[in-house]
């Protein structure tokens, strides 16, 4: 976390000043958002809590987004960010924003399989070739986008989404070199909890085991678990590659970050405090896409320089032979749950 913790107790304090000055004067107008009136000296607490270290794309782009907001709302927000699972976990997250025990998460999409399943979009295998793409295909006026940003499954488990973060392009960890489906054939991979990425798995031949992101390195160093999928930046910080042989460079998925505030928290704020953290958020969305890629070169070097770790990049053949057996075969297998509309789409933009 990069508070100290006796910061924790502020939410009781927000709570106790929001009743006293909902009296005093100075109030202004909610605005169509519905902002609640308030004044200058109204002080709130945002809680950001997020499982990845602060040297992942997720990680940076939550602390330049805590700087910023506390300097444009002038101190009037004061964001706590708790990483690496300090305060939350994969497990309880999404509990603890729906009772607004934390008022921000940066889930992978993955995460929201039973909360909102059309949000299993992103999981699909090949959906983007490169980062790219991923501006142009999950604009907000694409059925993808939509999906993201006028998600009415997350309006009703009160999260409000306020931009889309990358973690970049998935790569396949393990003990032996994976360049066909059969190098998987049943050995154990980590996934995140998505329906989505276990008929994935299963497609290629392997077991699809969700564990939480924060116990996957014990899982492989112990044998639990023979692999996983991740970026590399995730796998650098995590260490997950001091345990494993070999990397392939598949870029075969996408991991993407919905960035969610607490609803009700947000519906609180005056109206001129919801603007600034609507620009905030929509600034540290640019500043994550502009250096994700370039902290997973990074972590991706690190790894490389290490040199207990090989990594065999995909031919345009290999890639295509994984290909063959998920598309269009997983994005029909999941048309009912995550809608015509978008698998029409994406199917179209395959060619």
């Amino acid at each position: 976390m990069t508070k100290r913790s006796s910061l924790r107790t502020l939410a009781a304090v927000t709570a106790v000043a929001a009743i006293t000055l909902a009296g005093c004067g100075g109030a202004r107008s909610g605005g169509d958002g519905g902002g609640a009136s308030g004044d200058a000296e109204q002080k709130f607490t945002l809680k950001f809590s997020h499982v990845t270290t602060d040297a992942t794309p997720k990680g940076k782009a939550a602390l330049w987004f805590e700087e910023e907001l506390e300097k444009r709302s002038e101190g009037r927000i004061d964001v706590e960010v708790y990483s690496n699972s300090s305060l939350y976990g994969d497990k309880d997250e999404m509990q603890a924003i729906q009772q607004n025990s934390v008022q921000m998460l940066a889930p992978a999409s993955a995460k929201f399989t039973t909360v909102a399943p059309a949000l299993q979009v992103l999981d699909l295998p090949f959906l983007f070739d490169s980062p790219d793409d991923i501006p142009s295909v999950a604009a907000p006026e694409t059925e993808v986008g939509k999906a993201i940003y006028a998600n009415k499954d997350l309006e009703a488990k009160k999260m409000k989404v306020l931009g889309l973060w990358d973690s970049g392009m998935k790569q396949i960890h393990s003990n032996n070199l994976t360049e066909k489906p059969s190098d998987m054939k049943g050995k154990k991979y980590r996934i995140q909890p998505s329906d989505v990425l276990k008929s994935q798995i299963e497609a290629w031949g392997g077991h699809a085991e969700a564990i939480a992101f924060a116990e996957v390195y014990s899982a492989l160093q112990q044998g639990v678990i023979d692999g996983g999928e991740n970026t590399y930046s995730n796998i650098e910080s995590q260490k997950m590659h001091t345990v494993q042989s070999n990397i392939a460079e598949s870029n075969h998925g996408y991991i993407g970050y919905i960035l969610v505030v607490n609803k009700d928290f947000y519906d609180s704020l005056p109206a001129d405090l919801q603007e600034i953290l609507d620009k905030t958020a929509e600034d540290a969305s640019v500043y994550n896409r502009d250096n994700a890629t370039a902290v997973n070169d990074e972590s991706k070097k690190a790894i490389e320089a290490e040199g207990s770790t090989e990594i065999n990049v995909w031919t345009d053949e290999q890639r295509q032979g994984f290909k063959d057996l998920v598309v269009p075969s997983i994005y029909e297998q999941y048309r009912s749950v995550i809608g015509d509309e978008i698998i029409d789409e994406l199917l179209a933009n395959q060619g």
